[in-house]
């Protein structure tokens, strides 16, 4: 990777977290830590402004952002690969946001380039074995409050058909059994609790923040499953 690359590289990874630190970027693109710091000066001479918090890393300063980088052929042909796999995987929701998405990345693509997207895109199909199941289009809205950490309120129906109103806080999606998984904090069982989104009848975000402290994070949750 020459010089120029690695800035933009490294400007990207600075974009895309809120803190990053020296050793991450050095391992990320193999190179030594003396570099990095000599790009980060590199990058604050031409007016980018990074900030640096003790303990936390590298952070570029709110209000700044870098313009649509020309992707790869190969990077295109990647994502058009996995919004292909939202067909069969997300909601009627999340498939409009992710053929927005695609839209964008689209327009962004070289001229040559974009018949050649537009080509594979028409050339990768994912099966959808026909169900009886009504789909729910509740992932979006779900993401919101996971991310928001807002207080959801969902009609349910158990494996038993029996219906119950539950006022849950959201930590994570989960997709194991070819389906989506909510899990949450219940606050009627007053423990955590694993909800299949497709038996989520209605859903409200309440937009409340959550009441319950200190929260599991998802992945510990599901380490402690096994």
């Amino acid at each position: 990777m020459n010089r120029i690359d690695r800035l933009i590289a490294t400007l990207t990874t600075l974009q895309s977290k809120k803190f990053v630190t020296a050793d991450f970027i050095a391992d990320k693109y193999e190179i030594s830590i003396r570099t990095v710091y000599r790009d980060l000066k590199a990058l604050g001479e031409i007016g980018v402004p990074i900030a640096f918090e003790d303990g936390r890393g590298y952070s570029i300063l709110q209000g700044f952002f870098l313009p649509p980088v020309l992707l790869t052929s190969e990077e295109a042909n990647a994502l058009i690969l996995i919004s292909s796999l939202s067909e069969k995987f997300a909601d009627k929701t999340t498939k409009k946001h992710i053929a927005n998405a695609l839209s964008k990345i689209k327009a962004v693509l070289r001229t040559v380039d974009k018949g050649k997207a537009d080509n594979l895109q028409s050339q990768i199909k994912i099966y959808n074995p026909p169900t009886t199941e009504e789909p729910t289009d509740f992932l979006t809205e779900i993401q919101n409050a996971i991310t928001n950490k807002t207080e959801l309120e969902i009609e349910y129906v158990n494996n038993s058909s029996e219906h119950s109103k539950r006022k849950i806080e959201p930590i994570g999606l989960t997709f194991y059994s070819n389906q989506w998984h909510l899990i949450a904090w219940c606050w009627t069982r007053s423990a955590y609790r694993d909800f299949k989104v497709n038996r989520i009848s209605k859903l409200t975000n309440r937009q409340e923040p959550f009441k319950k402290q200190n929260h599991y994070d998802i992945n510990d949750y599901i380490k402690s499953l096994v």
